[in-house]
């Protein structure tokens, strides 16, 4: 059984560590694309859309970051972020649960179509399809999904 963790709000201080854990759970997900040639990129959206538009909540394990879930004032969720080690743990769902208290009249998601694990666990927690869209950054196919209370 793995050690309790906490979830808290996204302070400044946490950026490098959102930043790397961002790229180590991306790089997982996809190892074909070189995330790491787009840290710049991601700090900067980090900084400059996602920090101060969105509330952020991170949970810590130890003293490490390893998850955190960005859901702005419209209910977008742009970001969930679990560390590789604890997919498949209550930690996603934990972080799923703040972004629907931080927006309780519903939530979107777009989440690309060929991530098949991501997709079951949105839909475990209660979102539905919402129709097909096209991520504007990669061009790729993405599922907008759904969630109302």
């Amino acid at each position: 059984m793995s050690a309790p963790f906490t979830l808290r709000l996204y302070a400044p201080a946490d950026e490098d560590a959102a930043i790397a854990l961002w790229h180590l759970t991306w790089q997982q997900a996809y190892p074909s694309i070189d995330f790491a040639a787009r840290v710049n990129w991601w700090r900067e959206r980090w900084r400059k859309e996602l920090v101060p538009n969105a509330n952020i909540i991170v949970a810590e394990q130890g003293g490490a970051l390893i998850g955190f879930v960005t859901i702005d004032a419209t209910g977008y969720l742009d970001q969930l972020v679990v560390e590789p080690d604890h997919w498949g743990s209550e930690l996603g769902t934990a972080l799923v649960g703040e972004a629907k208290r931080l927006s309780p009249d519903g939530i979107t998601l777009l989440v690309n179509t060929d991530n098949a694990r991501a997709i079951r666990f949105y839909r475990r927690n209660g979102f539905v399809d919402a129709g097909g869209d096209v991520n504007p950054t990669s061009g790729k196919p993405v599922l907008r999904m759904a969630w109302k209370p």
